[in-house]
């Protein structure tokens, strides 16, 4: 395909992931609009909008409240100016797998440079659009962070797909450069790198797998605080449905602090306060229904949670145990065993890690500027985790085929045969079976098996026996 095309295609594909994120919020947002404020000041609607999509992005928001709002609500002044940063990552989310998919495309067209660079750079041009027309009193944003954090969401998963797939395809460039390069390697080398990739693959699935697992075991046990906040916040249809809204564009974000929770170390929910499977310290938490999901107790058992990372780790070693093996055969040096144990542990924790840094951020003033994981502490336990799932399968010695036929050779020879097996020790075999013994035992038996004649004594006691029986019917 022509590289001009190329362009044009991922500039229109950075245009649409930019728009639809956009029409996510101002769509609810007019009707909110229409409804509540009677078609009235709709000159907010979009500074609002961008505001959500920035902040969906993770870019902060300083928030400013006016003085008339502080004095209806009661709010103190010292709490009119606060960082809003706690993002909700539906919009990040579906940003980095529109860049994903553009990726692909331009690179099975055969330039993912091109895609890349077009893509990236008119995403980047929607994101000055949006900062310079959305300028408000309320919410402001710093300038760089605004054009640079939604870029990033959408160009890394562009690139990183883009690359992905010309190692498969080929590209004719450096891609395929690097891939011959690898393919010189040694046997044992060759395949590492792949495999590598493909365990990271297994093990963030898993992660996704157990952090969903998590958030749906949370509202089938706690669906009912849930319900009760609802309630309690006394808000009409708009309000209510505003905050289901907002609870799904936030489920990502739960589903990371799940994944934090399981690994151990837990998450912290205000300045001071914390939850982890082991112990739990919860404030004033705020009334919003997502946070009745939150435990309120922690027991020690309950640290067997950190079981389910490991067994993510198992099962991605044996996959890469099996294929290493069929790739390698029965020699498999230790050395790019542990190489492929250690990376795919890094590389988990690390993509983990950056989860985490979009999953912290600020719900208000005080101790409401503090929500999300333990970065450091969460990053490191997974990386013990999944290293000790993975390197079980991965480093313990495999029996080879020729062990297996050896025991099952073994097995067989210790097995009865058929005729004994048929039979125990006091039964007698059928008298045709003499007929299959050799001659020679025939004749060494032979002597044994005659039967002595009666001597003439015998017959004399026989013949003088002269006693005469009679019948019963003579007795009487």
């Amino acid at each position: 395909m022509h590289r001009l095309i190329i362009a044009l295609l991922a500039a229109f594909d950075a245009l649409v992931a930019a728009a639809v994120g956009l029409v996510a919020v101002l769509a609810p947002l007019t009707v909110m609009w229409a409804v509540s404020l009677g078609a009235t000041h709709w000159e907010g609607l979009w500074p609002a909008t961008a505001t959500v999509w920035q902040l969906g992005h993770h870019v902060p928001q300083t928030i400013t409240l006016e003085p008339e709002y502080l004095i209806a609500s009661g709010v103190p002044v010292e709490a009119a100016t606060f960082v809003l940063s706690l993002a909700p990552l539906a919009f990040f989310a579906f940003t980095a797998w529109a860049g994903a998919r553009s990726g692909a495309r331009a690179a099975r067209a055969g330039g993912w440079i091109t895609g890349f660079v077009s893509g990236a750079l008119i995403f980047a041009l929607a994101a000055v659009v949006i900062e310079l027309t959305s300028s408000n009193a309320i919410a402001a944003s710093e300038a760089g962070l605004a054009v640079a954090l939604p870029t990033l969401a959408y160009g890394v998963p562009l690139l990183l797909a883009a690359v992905v797939r010309a190692w498969i395809d080929g590209d004719d460039g450096p891609i395929d450069a690097l891939h011959d390069w690898v393919d010189g390697l040694p046997t044992v080398w060759a395949e590492t790198p792949a495999l590598i990739m493909r365990g990271t693959a297994a093990v963030l699935l898993g992660f996704a797998m157990i952090s969903a697992v998590g958030v749906v075991a949370s509202i089938l046990t706690r669906g009912s605080e849930v319900i009760a906040l609802y309630q309690a916040s006394g808000v009409d249809a708009i309000g209510a449905t505003v905050f289901a809204l907002a609870s799904f564009a936030y489920l990502p974000t739960l589903m990371i602090w799940s994944l934090a929770w399981i690994s151990g170390p837990g998450i912290m929910l205000g300045t001071g306060a914390s939850v982890s499977p082991a112990a739990t310290h919860l404030g004033v938490l705020p009334g919003l229904p997502p946070f009745g999901l939150v435990p309120e107790f922690s027991h020690t058992f309950l640290l067997a949670v950190i079981l389910l990372p490991i067994g993510v780790g198992l099962l991605a070693g044996f996959l890469l145990r099996a294929r290493y093996a069929a790739v390698v055969g029965d020699d498999e040096p230790c050395v790019p065993r542990i190489v492929m144990a250690a990376s795919v542990a890094a590389l988990a924790a690390g993509v983990a890690a950056v989860a985490f840094v979009l999953a912290t951020g600020s719900l208000g003033p005080g101790r409401m500027a503090d929500f999300g994981p333990h970065i450091g502490l969460a990053a490191l336990a997974l990386f013990v985790e999944v290293l000790i799932g993975v390197a079980i399968p991965l480093l313990l010695p495999r029996a080879s085929d020729d062990e297996f036929d050896a025991y099952d050779e073994s097995a067989a020879d210790d097995e009865p045969g058929e005729a004994d097996a048929g039979m125990s020790d006091d039964e007698t075999g059928p008298v045709d079976a003499a007929e299959d013994t050799p001659l020679a035992t025939r004749d060494a038996l032979a002597p044994a098996l005659v039967v002595p004649e009666p001597s003439d004594a015998s017959e004399k006691e026989h013949s003088n026996d002269d006693t005469e029986t009679k019948p019963i019917s003579d007795a009487h």
